[in-house]
């Protein structure tokens, strides 16, 4: 009678160990299924960069002169970037000795390597534009990307700050 019933706790204790299996095979593979979508969530733009990119190790000083918002995982500046851009050069070219410091920021969601470079790639976009807008590169700075939360926008997360400095 005593071999009948360690059968019968054996198979039940098979199981019991087999479903615990399964629950775990399941939240380990649904965490792993999240965060490869987070990572991947929008499609990223990747703009040509200049061969050798070096961040300005530069405080910034006062409130940013313009602000320009980027699309979710766009790179390409945004139509609207047009009056910032005239602004900016605008106080430039009133005061020749100052530099125009750019800072691109991310949010926390996805890949922090790839969320980098995109806050990296919407600034080397503004760059360019103040280029193409008569502003020798050498006085356009550029600062490492930073991560924000953004507040209650979450569009302030994907924001390039232009201050004259």
């Amino acid at each position: 009678m005593f071999d009948q019933e360690d059968g019968e706790l054996n198979v039940v204790m098979g199981v019991l160990f087999g479903i615990i299996a399964l629950v775990i095979a399941f939240v380990i593979g649904l965490g792993v299924f999240k965060m490869r979508s987070a990572s991947h969530h929008a499609p990223v733009e990747v703009v040509a960069a200049p061969a050798v990119q070096e961040f300005a190790e530069v405080d910034e000083v006062g409130e940013a002169l313009a602000k320009i918002y980027f699309n979710l995982g766009q790179t390409e500046l945004p139509a609207d970037a047009s009056a910032s851009i005239a602004t900016v050069v605008a106080a430039l070219q009133a005061e020749p000795a100052k530099h125009a410091l750019l800072s691109g920021y991310h949010d926390e969601t996805g890949g922090a390597a790839v969320n980098a470079e995109v806050a990296k790639n919407r600034a080397l976009s503004v760059r360019k534009a103040l280029v193409d807008a008569g502003i020798p590169a050498e006085r356009v700075l550029m600062r490492r990307p930073a991560v924000t939360l953004g507040g209650a926008d979450a569009a302030e997360a994907r924001r390039v700050e232009i201050r004259v400095q």
